[in-house]
């Protein structure tokens, strides 16, 4: 067993860029997201696999990094519920917006790969949907397995959870550059593009990974941030908002909504247990 005092940032970095290798390979090598599957998931198959080593190398349990046996379902149902809700509100102000503009005509169900300039192709059989569905649930449970389960609990031996809770949120929002990068690397996007996604990319994702840990403090388990974080990510790929112009063309505004409402909604109920939690302290 390794001793778990060992410098827990040099740590977490080394199992970051072993993770964020197998993501470079699969974006520009094996593409499987430009497929007709539509997702990149073998790296985060792998991500999986790089989590259970971990927490044998280290004699964790799964427990101790938010993977608790009680009330599972329960905090996954809050978790989509919490998702749900936001992203209704999201989606009702964008179709406010259209229909004062005179252009909404219609909201469409199908399956698109999500790209920082707007939703490509139009999948409607089933199973793209199953695809779509599948592939975020490995997706969540890799990057909420590492990110606000392993991350931390390495970190949280040498540092306070906010730090420990900022750093990670950086990792999460350095891990989203990939599309942008690949886009300028073979020439569809722009050097000023690249840039401008890739901040926007780095900073909305880096606030989105911080909302995650805020969830993952207050309920003490990863789950409700998993359901959180599902719905996130697939309803931007299935629920589409026609406009006379084209779909999604305030996709941007959609997601820029739903994600600030919910930070907010988890910053304020967190410092509200903080501050609870001190006037206890106290007495």
């Amino acid at each position: 067993m390794i001793n778990k005092k060992v410098k827990s940032l040099s740590v977490v970095l080394i199992i970051y860029l072993i993770c964020f290798a197998f993501r470079i390979l699969e974006y520009f090598i094996l593409r499987t997201d430009q497929t007709f599957l539509g997702e990149a998931f073998i790296h985060k198959l792998i991500g999986v696999a790089v989590l259970f080593v971990v927490i044998k190398l280290f004699d964790f349990n799964f427990k101790e990094i938010g993977f608790a046996n009680s009330k599972a379902i329960l905090y996954i149902s809050m978790g989509l519920a919490f998702g749900s809700v936001i992203f209704l509100l999201a989606y009702s102000v964008e179709i406010l917006i259209l229909t004062l503009l005179g252009n909404f005509q219609t909201l469409a169900l199908y399956v698109s790969a999500y790209a920082v300039d707007g939703n490509s192709s139009h999948r409607t059989a089933l199973v793209f949907f199953i695809f779509c569905i599948v592939g975020n649930i490995i997706n969540v449970i890799m990057e909420e397995g590492i990110f606000r389960g392993l991350f931390p609990k390495l970190l949280e031996q040498k540092y306070t959870f906010i730090i420990s809770a900022i750093i990670s949120s950086c990792l999460f929002g350095i891990w989203h550059i990939m599309a942008p990068l690949r886009d300028y690397y073979y020439g569809s996007m722009s050097l000023n593009g690249f840039i401008a996604n890739s901040v926007m990319l780095v900073i909305t994702s880096g606030l989105v990974g911080l909302k995650f840990a805020m969830i993952t403090k207050l309920t003490g388990n990863l789950y409700m941030a998993m359901g959180d974080h599902f719905v996130n990510n697939t309803v931007v790929n299935i629920l589409h908002v026609i406009s006379i112009t084209g779909a999604d063309k305030f996709m941007t505004l959609r997601i820029s909504i739903a994600q600030s409402v919910s930070f907010i909604i988890v910053l304020i109920l967190y410092l509200l247990n903080f501050y609870k939690k001190g006037k206890l302290y106290k007495k």
